[in-house]
């Protein structure tokens, strides 16, 4: 007789919603995947060889599309390889690797633009210091941080789960959620919900605070400021304030399906929402910036045709 309080392979149960036509999504998954990674990459490589973009705004850029390739690398080759089988099973040990790879992602994802939004506040309050208060030796420190912060400390959030023994198998998304996984355990999850509860809030508020502040002091800076000086805050916003929108959307959503009743929406819409926030950002950050900002599309141009580009002015 089988022990149900020691699963170790789970069900995903929200692929079966889309078998009946699992070729198309295979091709939509594969075509998704291929314009992040692509897009991306180009986006890295224009920043990475035109050395007037090596400055911190567009190194963040260039962060940020790394990251999307992580996030989306952790999530859209599993939905096709699951499109592709009958069960749809997944293990405990790659279910918690997924779990770490995408709260990671957030994680970094939020850290990224919350130093963005500080790296612009410094560029509209503070011109004449941008260099100072933006100098190299801080700029390694800020991207170390959103690269080694998220990785170790959500590692050490996971070792909670991974001492739980499930007696239940059946995950209602198409990929491992930790709070979805958690409700699966044998034991009472009380203590694991309010502990992960506060540690995604430390994780995550910090970051809310410092762009909430930062975009508080350019409003505050603008208000009283010239109309060319307000155009020009605001072409300089634009791209990152789409952006923060944009991840925010896909999470907000993400968090009221988990931690709300959400039954009441169509299955279909909660499906889609659930895979929002691991490719919506990839895919539109780096479109949002590539057209956006002028200056990188005049090197993306620059970068195919080999048109001259005007020296970059800080």
């Amino acid at each position: 007789m089988e022990n149900r309080s020691t699963f170790t392979t789970f069900i995903l149960d929200g692929y079966y919603v889309m078998d009946k036509q699992k070729h198309l999504f295979i091709f939509i998954f594969l075509l998704l995947y291929a314009a992040i990674f692509i897009l991306n990459s180009l986006l890295i490589a224009v920043i990475y060889f035109e050395k007037a973009l090596h400055n911190p705004m567009y190194i963040f850029v260039c962060s940020l599309s790394c990251n999307g390739i992580y996030g989306s690398t952790s999530l859209i080759p599993h939905l096709i390889f699951n499109l592709t089988t009958e069960e749809h099973r997944i293990s405990l040990t790659n279910c918690l690797i997924q779990i770490l790879c995408l709260n990671t992602y957030n994680i970094i994802e939020l850290t990224i633009l919350a130093f963005m939004s500080y790296d612009r506040y410094v560029a509209i309050c503070y011109p004449l210091h941008y260099h100072d208060m933006m100098s190299t030796r801080k700029l390694q420190v800020f991207i170390f941080f959103a690269w080694s912060y998220p990785l170790v400390a959500f590692f050490i959030f996971e070792t909670f789960t991974i001492r739980l023994t499930f007696c239940k198998e059946i995950i209602d998304k198409t990929h491992c959620v930790n709070f979805e996984l958690i409700k699966l355990s044998c034991t009472d999850i009380t203590i694991h919900n309010k502990v992960g509860l506060g540690l995604m809030a430390i994780y995550l508020i910090p970051q809310v605070i410092m762009i909430l502040f930062s975009y508080a002091m350019i409003l505050r800076v603008c208000i009283y400021s010239s109309k060319e000086c307000q155009n020009k805050a605001i072409q300089t916003c634009t791209p990152h304030l789409l952006a923060v929108l944009n991840y925010f959307v896909g999470v907000f959503f993400e968090v009221i399906q988990s931690r709300l009743d959400s039954r009441y929406l169509p299955y279909e819409f909660r499906n889609f929402m659930s895979i929002y926030f691991m490719i919506f950002p990839p895919l539109l950050n780096p479109v949002i910036y590539g057209m956006s900002v002028q200056v990188i599309k005049k090197h993306i141009q620059n970068f195919f045709f080999g048109k001259k580009v005007a020296p970059l002015r800080n």
